[in-house]
């Protein structure tokens, strides 16, 4: 690939640059770099870095696990030029990154802008189908069972507010605090499939794919719907349900600060 030129204009100070992405995860180790793993975020550094014509590094909105999805994903990185033309730049990245991955949009944003510190919520989606579709194989979690579903949003109630969610925390996870502040979690259907949309402040590792497949027990009458309760109070992952496969998740929305965002 060879270096892009575009109207660039040099500047003796940095800024900041926050790009919007989406991407389908099945190719990819997560969104983090990892040594000896294809992932989204090393995929994109190397197109931007030849376009612009120096190494960039982004900074992501978090991380995403091996083979999860995002319908909107947020990274920014510092620049010692100005982008004149943004949406050319859109335009050139788009050209040159695989078909799985898109940027939709790009913004100058604050210079203390941190696109993942900065976020005040994320909403998580995961579709769920019990109808079998080869195209969409690494798009939903197909399970061919009977589920309450009505049992299940009722259970769901019982994750709303501030609570210590370690039960549904992946083992051995470097965090300073297990709480969480959980605003909405509901499961709609959605033409012939169901999703489970739940947004927070800030989520564990592995949290949403362990409280689906808790869900998905309780739907099943494995286990009562007051055992929601029980488990988040015991804090023990072992009682929780299994972790549901990767590729039924997506990150669907980021919500940040509106006043972030520059207009030049």
């Amino acid at each position: 690939m060879n270096k892009v030129y575009l109207n660039f204009t040099k500047i003796l100070y940095l800024l900041r640059y926050l790009l919007n992405i989406s991407f389908d995860g099945s190719n990819y180790h997560g969104w983090q770099t990892q040594p000896e793993s294809i992932t989204i975020q090393e995929t994109i550094e190397n197109c931007l870095s030849q376009i612009i014509g120096e190494r960039i590094k982004l900074v992501g909105a978090g991380r995403t696990d091996a083979g999860v999805h995002a319908t909107i994903f947020y990274a920014h990185f510092d620049l010692k030029i100005k982008i004149q033309d943004k949406s050319s730049l859109v335009h050139k990245l788009n050209s040159f990154l695989p078909n799985d991955i898109s940027v939709n949009n790009l913004y100058r944003v604050e210079n203390d802008f941190h696109a993942r510190f900065d976020a005040l919520s994320r909403t998580y989606q995961y579709k769920l189908t019990n109808l079998k579709n080869p195209f969409m194989k690494n798009r939903f979690y197909y399970l061919q069972k009977d589920l309450d579903f009505n049992i299940m949003n009722l259970a769901s109630l019982n994750l709303l507010g501030k609570k210590n969610f370690k039960c549904f925390s992946k083992s051995r996870s470097d965090v300073k605090t297990y709480d969480c502040s959980i605003i909405s979690a509901k499961w709609f259907k959605h033409d012939n499939h169901w999703v489970f949309e739940i947004s927070a402040d800030r989520f564990l590792r592995n949290m949403v794919r362990a409280i689906v497949g808790t869900l998905i027990d309780i739907g099943q009458e494995k286990n009562k719907i007051t055992s929601l309760t029980e488990l988040i109070r015991s804090g023990d992952r072992t009682k929780a349900g299994y972790s549901v496969p990767a590729h039924g998740l997506y990150l669907h929305h980021i919500s940040y600060p509106v006043k972030s965002i520059l207009h030049d």
